[in-house]
């Protein structure tokens, strides 16, 4: 019967339900394989239920399974609302808030939250820095509070409001060729290499998008996950780099990269604060809602 699952059940099912693999789950819950099996199987024979089916190597919810998952994930969440309740009720001044935000942000977040701390020394902060991609499962997921990132797509139930424009530009080392040209155009840009982000990238759907209907094809040479190492790359001469103007302007004033005066750029792209509709904030979680609409334009530096 239902009575007899547990919740510990309910986590393991959880976690073999999002990665759809009993390996996986297992070295996130820092359980052996067949302890996650041996759940599995209880909650199975608790519930009187099938919950995965095996197709060769590979398992997948059954129907059963993908109704208990969604109503499980509802449980999970009211617990946590339950907990983040408790601890207002308590007056803690502290609480623990979850920050997920793309990686061209994470310059401008941690300016952020370092000011954000300063109000609320108490705050147990923690800063998830992931591609566009990976945020969208956090918070399909209510595995963050808010979330910093571009353009959110319209047909996920999300709310959302706008942060900051984000200019991104072209940057090359100082000594390249083109440090000198104004207006560039984008055919000249055909004859040089690109170091591109990675698939699921929001900068990099952006970059592509934009030359794709320009009718430009340029090389990418290689993919990077992070713009540290893009601007590192470009300092190297690897190649070109397009990244957030929020995030060069330390390379700028030293002198190590140049921003190249190509037409249509900066490709102007916007940047907004998210969460799940719905989802009920924590005090610190409103608290920081307020600070980012009120002091944003204090930690904004722009090249």
């Amino acid at each position: 019967m239902m009575v007899n699952a547990t919740l510990r059940q309910f986590k393991v099912f959880e976690m073999v339900a999002r990665h759809l693999s009993f390996t996986r789950a297992a070295e996130e819950l820092f359980l052996t394989q067949p302890a996650v099996s041996m759940q599995i199987k209880q909650l199975e024979d608790n519930l009187g239920l099938v919950l995965f089916e095996r197709l060769g190597r590979k398992i997948y919810l059954t129907e059963a399974g993908k109704e208990i998952y969604r109503l499980s994930r509802e449980i999970t969440i009211k617990l946590e609302e339950t907990a983040s309740v408790i601890d207002e009720m308590k007056g803690s001044e502290g609480g623990h808030l979850v920050v997920s935000v793309a990686s061209t942000v994470q310059y401008f977040a941690i300016r952020l939250l370092a000011g954000f701390r300063q109000h609320y020394p108490n705050v147990n902060l923690s800063l998830k820095v992931t591609n566009r991609k990976k945020l969208l499962q956090l918070l399909e997921q209510n595995e963050t509070d808010i979330v910093l990132m571009g353009t959110p797509p319209e047909n996920c139930d999300l709310k959302y409001e706008f942060l900051l424009d984000n200019p991104l530009v072209i940057i090359a080392p100082p000594n390249h060729p083109l440090q000198n040209q104004k207006n560039i155009s984008l055919e000249t840009l055909k004859n040089h290499t690109f170091l591109m982000r990675e698939q699921g990238s929001g900068t990099r759907t952006s970059v592509e998008k934009f030359f794709a209907e320009r009718g430009i094809s340029v090389s990418a040479s290689m993919e990077m996950n992070n713009n540290s190492a893009i601007k590192l790359g470009v300092e190297t001469g690897l190649g070109l780099g397009i990244v957030s103007s929020h995030t060069i302007d330390t390379e700028l004033e030293s002198g190590r990269l140049i921003v190249l005066d190509v037409e249509e750029f900066p490709l102007m792209r916007k940047w907004y604060m998210v969460r799940r509709e719905g989802k009920r904030l924590s005090a610190m979680g409103c608290a920081f809602e307020e600070f980012v609409r009120s002091e944003k334009q204090r930690f904004v530096r722009i090249a």
